[in-house]
């Protein structure tokens, strides 16, 4: 699939290096093809890598995808240049008017903090009520899901005694819905965080469902409105490189935080050995669904801002 992005967007030549077909505006203009407006609102701190990641996962459907990044206005971000951020990236206020087929927004370091104390919650809350009329289908990353699912649905977060960190197995429970087509019975996904959301609370509200859960690392995905899709919840980094996990390891043993051994990852646990990479075809599986029913299949041909969408 082409992904459409900025001609000088760092990632792009990552992507490239890679073999993955990445178009930028000059050869897309040449092409009588709307593609897909893909909106993602990177909340990770080191933004680049995040940026490679997600456009990796969107690499894998015919669909052409032309995505665009947005920032908090209310949060100024310390592990990015502002040249990068004023170059690639815009705010809420630039784009509010406009209409997107899907948007996805990441996890973000803020899982211990209450909702109402992260400094930028009154304005996520904006742009996840503007996503219900303004995006055919959000797609929320781990602490993101946790937020929208709070948000939308009253669902509450809760510590973790210890953080989840590892790849861990989760058992697919209705097959037969799109977002899990061609999936095999289990997959695996990583996982990086101290809180998260139980499987009885979302069961609780019938018009969720529940698509993938672990014993081990509880409630994966979860889908909206009897399957609509509008909104789809990812509890899981199912988007992270082969080494993202074991960074985040390093990063905090230099801090002197004695962080635990990521389970089911390093190759005898041995923190110093090359991680298997398990779960790349369960992501690129999820996200060519997403966009292909979720996104392509529902959106309208004409974004027009006078369009009166049904969600």
């Amino acid at each position: 699939m082409p992904i459409k992005i900025q001609k000088e967007l760092p990632a792009k030549a990552i992507l490239e290096s890679e073999n993955i077909f990445v178009m930028d505006e000059d050869r897309a203009i040449s092409q009588d093809i709307r593609p897909l407006q893909i909106l993602i609102l990177n909340l990770m701190p080191i933004k680049e890598d995040t940026e490679t990641q997600i456009l990796r996962a969107l690499s894998n459907t015919p669909l052409q995808v032309d995505c665009s990044f947005l920032m908090m206005k209310s949060h100024q971000s310390k592990n990015t240049s502002q040249s990068h951020l004023n170059k690639f990236y815009t705010f809420f206020d630039d784009i509010k008017t406009q209409k997107y087929d899907g948007m996805i927004i990441t996890g973000a370091p803020v899982e211990c903090m209450d909702y109402d104390k992260v400094n930028y919650w009154d304005e996520l809350c904006e742009i996840m009520e503007w996503s219900k009329t303004h995006v055919t289908s959000t797609l929320h990353i781990c602490w993101a899901a946790q937020a929208g699912l709070y948000y939308h649905f009253g669902i509450q977060k809760y510590d973790r005694a210890e953080k989840l960190t590892g790849v861990f197995t989760h058992e697919i429970l209705k097959k037969k819905v799109p977002l899990v087509r061609s999936m095999d019975d289990f997959v695996n996904c990583p996982h990086s965080r101290n809180t998260e959301v139980r499987l009885e609370d979302v069961l609780k509200h019938p018009e969720l469902e529940v698509l993938a859960k672990s014993d081990e690392a509880g409630v994966l995905l979860v889908l909206n409105e009897y399957g609509s899709g509008s909104q789809v919840f990812i509890q899981g980094h199912p988007e992270y490189d082969r080494m993202t996990l074991g960074n985040e390891y390093h990063r905090d043993v230099a801090k002197g935080l004695n962080p635990a051994l990521p389970k089911n990852y390093f190759t005898d646990n041995n923190p110093f050995s090359r991680p298997i990479l398990c779960w790349r075809n369960f992501s690129n599986t999820l996200y060519a669904n997403w966009l292909n029913f979720y996104v392509y299949q529902n959106t309208p041909y004409e974004l027009s801002n006078n369009f009166d969408w049904v969600i």
